[in-house]
């Protein structure tokens, strides 16, 4: 059941412009999904959904997994964070990302996938990434590639 919702949710996605998760849950009702938010919620995370723009420029739910290759997937991944991150410092083992209002959730989705090495865990808000890494050297590290992308 789980695997005919995500791939619902894929379609769903794919051809209607979602903007929050209310809109796909209401979507998953419609198509005879009986959803709470908590599940829409974590097949989101689970697909590596994230908000960013599609073709015809309109801002909603798309795939990060829509590129064919990896190279061309970090390509797009680069992309997010240098076109929404606005600043990058560091404190002892934890690095914060500051982003345009909204777009917290794509940049971090952006840097688990390039940095998750680098990194023990993130947290995305409204505008703010905050990530931890293992040591005061990890971070200052990664804040520096981090700033070169910007």
């Amino acid at each position: 059941m789980k695997r005919k919702r995500q791939q619902k949710i894929l379609e769903l996605i794919a051809n209607n412009i979602v903007l929050t998760q209310d809109d796909l849950q209401n979507l998953l009702l419609a198509e005879g999904f009986e959803v709470t938010q908590s599940t829409v919620s974590r097949d989101i995370k689970e697909l590596r959904l994230i908000k960013g723009h599609d073709a015809a420029g309109n801002y909603r739910y798309v795939s990060s997994e829509r590129r064919d290759n990896n190279k061309q997937a970090f390509s797009h991944y680069r992309e997010i964070f240098s076109r929404y991150a606005t600043s990058v410092e560091y404190a002892l083992n934890d690095v914060v990302v500051k982003c345009m209002s909204g777009m917290a959730s794509s940049v971090c989705v952006a840097l688990d996938t390039m940095y998750n090495d680098m990194m023990l865990g993130t947290i995305a808000g409204d505008d703010t990434v905050f990530i931890v890494t293992r040591s005061e050297a990890q971070a200052s590290q990664l804040t520096n590639e981090l700033k070169k992308m910007m």
